[in-house]
């Protein structure tokens, strides 16, 4: 998804990608230290799917090279990796409200971190800048915004603030988290169950030190054996519903081999721009077309065994 590229691209900084994991899918550590230089900042990996990335030897990559690590973590909630809680492990992580999200206020999201300084920070990015946020501050008083002489603005910032409104929808589908979570991962098992032994789609790998949250099932499908448009044709005439395809690969969008990018191209070395072609990551980009994204959110357990029936279904129809 290209927000993680674009909030990079946002820092004036340049976007390096690395490889992902062919069997879990995921950002790999052993690409990631691949790709670090003497100019690397910073690692951002996505819990892709509602499952978390190889933390530990990520972890032990930026100890080494004293980076920051933030947790992508917009389609993970209460997802965990060796009994943690996704989010948690790096120096910051993510989560996103927007409305197709495990937990929703329409837009919106959160960021956490047990980093003091870096919260504050984060605040006033979202909030103009304003030298009156904190933890433990409460809202500016009327006699301080009445001052002629009262210095508001300790940084640059922006007006990122989420309306009081959306947080207290959030905050409801907070207290039902566990439930929310609960509901996707039962259409999960039953989707999981309808794929069993197919020789021809494999579902995403799941670490026996992980717990996934599914944000959707999602599976590679053998597109030498069946095109991802038939079996997508297939399961609709079946009568289930759409299936999502993977993001197209950022460095391939057209944002980048068009080099619009809002003029900050210019911050860019011509030699990783020009890096920015087929072949970078051929993992990624090898199983992008191949994957097959199955809704989870089915709040009625009935719809959600129909689908899974049609899944099977439509399965034994193309063996």
């Amino acid at each position: 998804m290209a927000s993680t590229t674009h909030v990079v691209i946002q820092a004036n900084a340049t976007p390096i990608y690395a490889d992902v994991d062919p069997h879990t899918f995921l950002i790999s550590p052993d690409a990631i230290r691949r790709r670090i230089t003497s100019k690397t900042r910073a690692i951002i990996t996505v819990a892709l799917y509602g499952l978390s990335p190889d933390m530990d030897p990520i972890m032990s990559l930026a100890r080494q090279h004293n980076l920051l690590v933030i947790e992508d973590n917009a389609e993970c909630f209460l997802g965990r990796y060796k009994g943690r809680l996704a989010g948690t492990i790096g120096h910051a992580g993510s989560f996103s409200f927007q409305s197709s999200k495990h937990m929703t206020s329409g837009e919106g999201g959160m960021v956490i971190t047990d980093d003091q300084e870096l919260a504050l920070n984060v605040r006033r990015v979202c909030s103009l800048g304003y030298r009156g946020v904190g933890a433990g501050k409460a809202k500016l008083q009327r006699t301080d915004i009445q001052d002629p002489d009262y210095a508001r603005h300790a940084s640059m910032g922006w007006n990122y603030r989420i309306p009081e409104l959306c947080a207290a929808v959030a905050l409801g589908q907070l207290e039902n988290l566990d439930e929310l979570v609960r509901r996707r991962t039962a259409a999960a098992e039953l989707f999981q169950e309808a794929v069993g032994n197919c020789s021809w789609m494999t579902p995403q790998k799941i670490p026996a030190d992980c717990t996934h949250s599914w944000w959707t099932f999602v599976a590679a499908l053998d597109t030498n054996r069946i095109g991802w448009r038939a079996f997508r044709d297939a399961f609709a005439a079946n009568g289930g519903d759409g299936i999502y395809a993977a993001w197209r690969i950022n460095y391939l969008e057209p944002m980048f081999q068009e080099r619009k990018l809002l003029g900050r191209e210019r911050f860019i070395s011509p030699e990783i721009l020009e890096s920015y072609r087929p072949g970078l990551c051929p993992v990624a980009e090898g199983l992008q077309p191949r994957l097959l994204q199955f809704k989870t959110n089915y709040w009625n357990t009935n719809e959600a065994q129909q689908q899974a029936e049609i899944l099977a279904k439509t399965i034994r129809q193309l063996s």
